[in-house]
């Protein structure tokens, strides 16, 4: 389970050293937003480089309606990146192309086919958010959902996207929930989008403690002070665990029971999907480390 996924210019070779030093669960080279077109053939092959001496790295291409996003793709692949984030689809349908290059480049580079994963940032564009149920069974690669608010309020005009509070304001919380629920029906991980205020610590905290509250499962980080912030707040914490555990101790001794009493509350079937998830987290954190 990914918590934090670290962005990183594609073509700063300082920042790519430095992000060595980040306890971040996942890296993701940007060829995209973060690197000038004219920029984009030497990033390619600093990428590349990489990928071929890291671990735990992804790559955010450029939309696949692009040129580049063949180049970049045919640039990486060869050195296997875990996985390749898709800017901009316009539907699941691109989720599935870019699956189908996956094949071919996998098989042209003897990579094992279906090993790259996908993770679309499902809502940059607007007419995407009216087709987000066809990710269902879109295709085994895909990781997760992610959604970007900056792109979509671009796209429709808006002068911002939060209140004067840093509150997403009613459009951007919508196309926020529409991920949340997508990755669900798909059964795939939901990772939260940027905190674009990286110098405030305590608003990224709260942030990635609603996303986890709100059933998150990560998040998108932008700098390197941001990681150790997200990483904590989608680790259970050793109360949550406990009272993960004595769900599941109670129900386990009585199987025949719908519903039970504990501390006072009623508790039933919900309760022990969440308590197992947090047991399953807990258990796939601690093997990792």
């Amino acid at each position: 389970m990914i918590r934090s996924f670290l962005f990183v210019p594609g073509d700063s070779e300082r920042k790519i050293e430095k992000s060595r030093e980040s306890a971040a669960d996942a890296i993701i080279l940007d060829l995209e937003d973060a690197v000038l077109e004219s920029a984009r053939a030497g990033a390619r092959e600093l990428c590349a480089a990489t990928l071929a001496e890291r671990d735990n790295i992804w790559v955010r291409i450029n939309p696949l309606d692009s040129e580049d996003a063949d180049l970049d793709l045919e640039a990486v692949m060869p050195s296997s990146p875990d996985g390749i984030v898709l800017p901009k689809p316009e539907s699941a349908a691109d989720a599935v192309e870019l699956a189908a290059r996956l094949d071919e480049l996998e098989e042209q580079h003897g990579l094992e086919v279906g090993s790259t994963k996908i993770l679309p940032l499902c809502t940059e564009r607007p007419e995407a958010l009216f087709s987000l149920g066809g990710y269902v069974g879109a295709t085994a690669r895909l990781y997760g959902l992610s959604w970007g608010a900056e792109d979509l309020a671009a796209a429709v005009g808006a002068t911002t996207n939060k209140d004067e509070n840093g509150e997403w304001l009613p459009p951007y919380e919508m196309a926020r929930s529409m991920c949340l629920f997508a990755a669900a029906s798909a059964g795939v991980a939901a990772i939260d989008t940027i905190f674009a205020e990286f110098r405030d610590l305590e608003g990224l905290k709260q942030a990635a403690n609603h996303a986890r509250r709100d059933g998150f499962s990560g998040m998108l980080a932008i700098h390197p002070a941001q990681v150790e912030i997200i990483n904590a707040s989608f680790t259970p914490t050793a109360n949550e665990l406990a009272h993960a555990e004595e769900i599941l101790s109670l129900f386990a001794d009585n199987p025949d029971a719908g519903a039970l009493s504990l501390d006072g509350k009623m508790i039933d079937r919900p309760h022990v999907v969440q308590a197992e998830r947090i047991v399953a987290l807990h258990n796939r954190l601690t093997s990792k480390n």
